[in-house]
């Protein structure tokens, strides 16, 4: 997803080092590893073990090259500091829920297919979402979907869920699903795009509750920035409009410091032949920066390239 534009905006070369701090199922590594090498190196990091065993699959062919590691993407210092990286050429952040995560009916991120109602990025955690669905208050959840999801409908909804849940507990995710479209009205589609399901906006916000997405992101774009060479470049995808705040409030509070320097001055969106292959890349956004050079007692500049 934006691949051409993250390749570009990253500025990579024979022997950098990159970190993939949302590797997924390796997509974007695929294009950066024939451009760092020879003598480059990605870091791939991940909280997804099922994923980080397909891009294990699809990276194979490059090597020592290649290092994949299960973690979150706000653990990035303590992985460097375990591949004995003080400083990085690049760092990469794909947000959001991968293709192959929806695909998967077990995982439980689908609202079109039965399975159980998990939603966990990673088995580690504790909490499902039907953990989450089943034992939040009806306030923090009519909050989370409102927040999250801009559910317009989300006090409707989250009562809709206490009520049933008294009866009986939600186990899959056709349960929750239906639940939510017997509540609420279909969305109406935009001229020429099918209508979304009544639940895409409850399910999107119980994912990110359930995996502390927006927590994660705000916790791991500092530690990218420290990561980062002077010159050094920092490309966050987002799909979800906190998400986009949140990194677009970090840069430009960075660069008001003097510690980046901002490359797009607004976000850049895909391309309509890549939304017409890809329709669910049509709410990205990429912003990118890279670490201003380091300034000397007189506030002069200096050091780093790029």
């Amino acid at each position: 997803m934006l691949v051409e534009e993250v390749v570009s905006f990253l500025d990579l070369s024979p022997g950098a080092i990159v970190v993939d701090a949302t590797v997924g199922a390796g997509g974007h590594a695929l294009h950066v590893l024939p451009r760092i090498t020879p003598g480059g190196r990605l870091v791939g990091i991940d909280r997804d073990p099922q994923i980080l065993d397909v891009a294990r699959e699809r990276l194979q062919h490059f090597g020592d090259s290649v290092r994949l590691v299960h973690a979150r993407a706000d653990e990035i210092d303590i992985v460097l500091a375990r591949e004995g990286l003080k400083v990085v050429d690049a760092v990469l952040f794909d947000l959001g829920v991968s293709s192959l995560q929806i695909d998967r009916a077990e995982r439980g991120f689908s609202f079109e297919q039965d399975g159980p109602l998990d939603m966990r990025m990673d088995p580690r955690l504790r909490r499902t979402a039907a953990d989450f669905v089943n034992s939040e208050p009806e306030d923090s959840l009519a909050r989370a979907l409102r927040d999250y999801g801009d559910e317009r409908f989300a006090n409707r909804i989250a009562r809709a869920i206490v009520r049933e849940r008294v009866r009986r507990p939600f186990r899959r995710t056709l349960e929750l699903a239906d639940l939510v479209a017997r509540t609420v009205p279909a969305p109406r589609p935009a001229r020429g795009r099918k209508g979304l399901h009544p639940a895409t906006r409850t399910f999107q916000a119980i994912r990110i509750a359930v995996n502390d997405e927006l927590g994660a992101l705000e916790q791991a774009l500092p530690k990218a920035l420290e990561a980062l060479r002077p010159g050094g470049r920092l490309a966050v995808i987002s799909f979800h409009s906190l998400e986009d705040r949140i990194v677009k409030q970090f840069i430009r509070e960075e660069s008001r410091r003097g510690r980046m320097d901002i490359l797009t001055k607004k976000p850049l969106g895909p391309s309509a032949g890549e939304i017409a292959s890809n329709p669910r890349s049509r709410s990205a956004k990429l912003r990118v920066a890279k670490r201003a050079a380091e300034s000397d007692a007189d506030g002069h500049r200096r050091g780093g390239r790029g």
